[in-house]
This record gives C-alpha cells, sequence and structure tokens, in this order.
C-alpha cells in the first residue's frame, strides 16, 4: 500500500509505502502497478496506538452488563429498578459493572437481595477486583452459606463455576481499530496458558486484530487486608529468577510502599512495572525513580471518577492522585492506558485528561500534573516490551499506523478519537471511516 501525502507530527508531508512494514517514505513515491493509494489528503500519520492495560475478556463480557456506577443509578431505588428490568442472560445470571458505594453504599449479599430479583445476580465494584452476588448467586457458585457475599475477582474457588463468555472479542476490536489502538496489553492477572491461547487463536483468526500481549503469569492484584512484604518479597524474587518481569496493581498507598520495600530487597527487572500508581504520596517519588520500574497509569480517571475523589479524598492529598507530570520530572518511566472496560476504552481522552485534568463536571485536579499533547500521545506509543520507548513513522518500523483527518497541530490541539480517518495494522487496513 501507499499512503501519499502525509503530514508526519514534525510537519513534514511524505510518502508512505507500507507492507507488514514501513519500506520507503519520501517526499514523493510513485505509485506500482495494482498497488493500493490511499491518500491521507495533508492528515497526520502517527504510529497505531498501543494500550498498555486492558481486559479483554472483561471488555467483551461488559458489552453485555447493566452498568450500575454512580454516573449510570443514583440511588438505591434506581438501582433495584435496573435490576429488576435487566434481561437474565442465556447463562441465567443478571451481571451489573461498575459499582461503587457512592450508589447505595457498601454492598453485601443481604442488601443486594433487597435490591435484586430472585435469580442470580452479580455485581461487580468499578475498582475490578471484587464482586458481590446475591443469595440465588451464591447458591449457583455452591457457596450459599457466605456470609456477606463479597467475592474477589482472582478467586478461582467461584469463579471456575461461571459459564465463560466467548463472544463480543470482534466487537471490541472492532471499537478499539476505530479508535486507532493496534495492540494492546492485557493485564488480567489469572490468565492461564489456555486463556493466553484462545486470546492467540482469536488474533490469528482475524477476530481480535490487535496484537496481543499478556502481563501473566507476572501479574498481581494487592488488597490492603492482606499485605505481606515477605510473601511478595518472595513472590518477585521467584519471577525474576524465571526471567519473568512483574506487574503489581497499586491503587492505594499502602499497596505502592509495600511494593517498592519488596523491590528494593528482592531486585528490579528491566521490565517490573507498577499498574496505576492512583496514590502516590511525595516521599515515593524518589524511591520510584531509583528502582527504574515502570508506572502504567491511566489519567482517564480524573475524568470518570474525579468528582467523586474531590469528595471523598482530603484536599491535602488531591495532588498524589494519578500523577503523571511529577512522576516524568522526578525521572520515572511512564506510560498510558485505559484500564478498559474498568476504564473509558478510549486513548484518547485519557490523552485529554492527561493534557487538562478536568473532571466530569469540569473541575481541575492536580492542575501540577498536565502534561504537553505532545507528551500525552507519545505515551501511547511505546510496545509491550518498552512501554516507554515510542515508536516513529520511519523505515523499518511495523506498519501498524494510524490515519488522522487533521493536520499536526489540530490534532495536538483536540486529541479525539473522532479524528481517526484509518488503521493499519501490518499494513493492512483494518479500519477506514465511511
Amino acid at each position: 500500500m501507499l499512503i501519499q501525502r502525509a503530514a508526519l507530527l514534525n510537519g513534514d508531508i511524505v510518502d508512505i509505502r507500507v507492507t507488514d512494514r514501513i519500506v520507503a517514505l519520501d517526499e514523493q513515491l510513485d505509485p506500482r502497478a495494482g498497488e493500493q493509494v490511499y491518500d491521507a489528503a495533508g492528515g497526520t500519520v502517527i504510529p497505531g496506538l498501543h494500550d498498555h492495560h486492558v481486559h479483554l475478556r472483561s471488555a467483551a463480557a461488559a458489552l453485555t452488563s447493566i452498568r450500575v456506577g454512580p454516573g449510570d443509578v443514583h440511588s438505591p431505588a434506581d438501582l433495584a429498578r435496573v435490576l429488576a428490568e435487566a434481561d437474565v442472560g442465556a447463562d441465567g445470571w443478571i451481571r451489573a459493572v461498575g459499582y461503587h458505594e457512592a450508589v447505595a453504599g457498601p454492598l453485601d449479599r443481604t442488601l443486594l437481595d433487597e435490591l435484586s430479583p430472585a435469580v442470580p445476580v452479580r455485581v461487580q465494584h468499578r475498582s475490578g477486583v471484587l464482586w458481590t452476588l446475591n443469595s440465588a448467586g451464591l447458591a449457583r457458585v455452591g457457596q450459599p452459606d457466605h456470609p456477606d457475599g463479597r467475592l474477589r475477582s482472582s478467586d478461582p474457588t467461584w469463579s471456575e463455576t461461571l459459564q465463560r463468555k466467548e463472544t463480543g472479542l470482534a466487537e471490541v476490536s472492532a471499537q478499539l481499530c476505530a479508535r486507532g489502538v493496534t495492540g494492546v496489553t492485557d493485564a488480567t492477572p489469572d490468565l492461564d496458558a489456555e486463556d493466553v491461547v484462545k486470546l492467540v487463536l482469536a488474533h490469528r483468526r482475524g477476530e481480535l486484530r490487535q496484537r496481543v500481549h499478556c502481563l501473566t503469569p507476572g501479574k498481581r492484584i494487592l488488597h490492603d487486608t492482606d499485605l505481606d512484604l515477605d510473601e511478595l518479597t518472595a513472590w518477585i524474587a521467584a519471577r525474576h529468577a524465571d526471567d519473568v518481569a512483574i506487574a503489581v496493581h497499586c491503587v492505594t498507598a499502602p499497596q505502592l510502599v509495600v511494593t517498592l520495600s519488596a523491590l528494593q530487597t528482592a531486585g528490579t527487572h528491566p521490565r517490573d512495572r507498577i499498574e496505576h500508581a492512583a496514590v502516590v504520596p511525595d516521599e515515593t517519588l524518589p524511591q520510584l525513580a531509583e528502582c527504574g520500574v515502570t508506572v502504567v497509569t491511566q489519567p482517564n480517571f480524573v475524568v470518570e471518577r474525579g468528582d467523586q475523589y474531590l469528595d471523598d479524598v482530603p484536599a491535602a492529598e488531591h495532588h498524589e492522585l494519578w500523577r503523571v507530570a511529577s512522576l516524568l520530572h522526578a525521572g520515572v518511566p511512564v506510560a498510558l492506558s485505559t484500564d478498559m472496560p474498568f476504564g473509558d476504552g478510549d486513548p484518547w481522552r485519557a490523552m485529554r485528561a492527561a493534557v487538562h485534568r478536568t473532571t466530569g463536571s469540569g473541575a481541575v485536579l492536580g492542575a501540577d500534573e498536565r502534561v504537553s499533547a505532545e507528551a500525552a500521545l507519545s505515551m501511547f506509543f511505546g510496545t509491550p516490551q518498552r512501554p516507554t520507548a515510542p515508536r516513529t513513522v520511519d523505515v523499518g518500523q511495523p506498519a501498524d499506523l494510524v490515519v488522522l483527518s487533521a493536520p499536526p497541530g489540530e490534532v495536538r490541539g483536540e486529541l479525539d478519537a473522532d479524528l481517526v480517518a484509518a488503521t493499519l495494522i501490518a499494513g493492512e487496513m483494518v479500519y477506514e471511516r465511511g
């Protein structure tokens, strides 16, 4: 394929010839006989975006789940109405996602029994790490006497009894293509070898167009209720002994502090990662920089949850939330992601959040954490192995490209998925705006 009249981010107008890689780039290239030609018409061409932290199967399941977060339901009565109106899935369940205590307070089996119909219901907390099941649901998974119905997502004693949803990946992939996403890193911690093989096969079949990298077996979720420094240190050391990098889920200050202490004792691997880093106290910045671990964070939560943070988090701690600029200034490697489906899967929205730091209501959360549009873009240009090393549009690079319908200045100013005109993966057009 030949892409003509493409603007690079530096403003140069070039023609780009691609196979599965970029094979030529010049001011003008003549079309070859039978060669497909795409006229970028002065629009910007950038490397395909890589979303460095997603959950593909959860995203597919979310397509047919009901949303019960604070932006969707606003009271216990509202939640009861939504659950009553929900369709029961083919697996016999009502599956709801995005719950937060702002809706109806702490959710347990007793409250959910009061609010839900007498069919199996499971409600996922918006953090993604916890489910609440009603009594009918607990009976279905073989735990009728569970005291509160609150079950961790990573607990196989109940989750493996569920019917795994094997559809929806094609729709998720199509949405990603339309946003210019050519690769993803699946951060689901409990994927086994069979799960990974299924994702690989879905990619080979063309159902899942994006290149896929999985963090398992090095992904670990921590819980404040059972932080164990010695055990975490031993786990990290064991992974490193097998030349496996680790990626630790840190959404609270205690989780980050314990993880940094464990890394200081166990040592680090060049590809070690901290996932989320939702709360980064000032005193941990030098430690993060010293250990060299990459932080993969999601500033889109400033938009999606920022108003709740402003209500729930003490003002003196607001600057610790979803940092970006201060991490970079401290010398910490940073890459961006969306945490789809627990965050909105639009990477352009995450970029805008990194640049503007505005909440849903328009308030500013962490003004000092703003970065430039150029920096925000580049933090989606990395590879799974090197998330903070931006790819470029150059000869020899993979032909994973996004053609945007605007010149570079407008792209930086808008950072909007609506500008995506075409997406190529390995030189194949996987999306073209009609």
